[in-house]
């Protein structure tokens, strides 16, 4: 094979620009964009940043504009201290509105989107079945709110606050739940164990240094289980019949007995009173007499006139018909036409 012989002499190796010079600036200019994306940041108006140096905390800064050591010498944990959370149990809210559409619930017309939602079937259900103390079931819904009022407590003590607040809202409700009958967890028992629970709560949440506080906690809805539900029906129309039976009895009772004991009160003040009356007429009487008989004694004469005029001053105006006989009248009573006025009884034929 022939030799190829090239021209050496023409053949020459491309020039690259010099960049040696750009590096030093290039890399300070990197270092500047850096620092200054790094080292400001902005705290949302609801929230506070807590900055730690290196993992320790420094220092806690309020909403705005906010500046830092960059790269990642401190960093920022935003937290926010205004906005109220809420946690539903035994039921989700998937649409808010006039008619608000729930997952998990099992009421007519209701949207069962557990599914959907990524949980398994029949999880909102096991969350809020809960034994009661008399070993009965019942389904307790329940929404929890709550703030974070201690950011420092809640960055260092807290990994993951849903599943912290969850767990221990469902330790609380058990609790204050299971040292209830059936029928105070139903009825009229709601109230109280909403209170207690919420108090469980949070001393839990104290105990553990969360710095969550509980702001409210709301029984949403507690029932029976549907299997047992029509049972529990028929014995609360029963308990209801038979209250209303005990309220009409105490109606007819507070409507029979104190009139009753308002006559008897009544008839003894009146005897009472007619005793009363009669003893002090007997005493006004031995009183007048009394001082009739010392009259009598000091004037005779004078005292029997005034006794007799008083007499008839008393008994004449009662008196229809009066006669006056001459007191000298001597010998038989003249006949008086006494019948005058008398009707005539005609003769009866013999």
């Amino acid at each position: 094979m022939a030799d190829m012989n090239f021209p050496q002499d023409d053949f020459q190796f491309p020039k690259f620009p010099d960049i040696s010079r750009w590096i030093f600036p290039a890399i300070v200019g990197i270092l500047v964009i850096g620092a200054m994306s790094s080292s400001f940041y902005t705290v949302e108006p609801d929230s506070v940043g807590v900055v730690q140096r290196f993992g320790k905390y420094v220092r806690t800064t309020q909403p705005g504009l906010r500046m830092k050591i960059p790269f990642g010498v401190e960093t920022v944990k935003k937290v926010r201290v205004l906005h109220v959370f809420k946690e539903e149990f035994g039921f989700r809210t998937v649409k808010a509105g006039v008619r608000t559409i729930y997952a998990g619930r099992r009421e007519p017309g209701d949207y069962d989107m557990e599914d959907r939602m990524g949980f398994p079937p029949g999880s909102f259900l096991s969350e809020s079945m809960m034994l009661t103390g008399d070993l009965n079931i019942a389904v307790v819904e329940f929404i929890i709110q709550f703030r974070i009022a201690d950011p420092l407590k809640f960055v260092f003590n807290v990994r993951d606050m849903n599943v912290t607040i969850r767990n221990m809202a469902e330790a609380a409700i058990r609790l204050v739940v299971g040292d209830r009958t059936i029928n105070e967890v139903l009825t009229l028992g709601r109230e109280e164990i909403r209170t207690e629970a919420k108090k469980e709560l949070q001393a839990l949440l104290d105990r553990l240094d969360t710095g969550i506080q509980v702001t409210n906690l709301v029984l949403q809805d507690v029932n029976p289980p549907d299997e047992v539900k029509p049972s529990f029906n028929e014995v609360n129309e029963a308990k209801q019949e038979m209250e209303k039976a005990v309220n009409q009895a105490w109606e007819n009772y507070n409507r029979i007995i104190p009139k009753a004991k308002g006559e008897a009160s009544k008839t003894i003040r009146q005897a009472e009173g007619y005793a009363v009356e009669r003893v002090n007429n007997a005493k006004g009487e031995a009183q007048n007499f009394q001082l009739n008989w010392e009259a009598y004694q000091l004037a005779k004469d004078v005292t029997r006139r005034r006794l007799y005029l008083e007499a008839m001053r008393a008994v004449l105006p009662g008196i229809k018909n009066k006669f006056i006989v001459d007191e000298k009248e001597q010998g038989i009573l003249p006949l008086l036409s006494l019948n005058k006025n008398r009707v005539k009884q005609p003769e009866v034929a013999s």
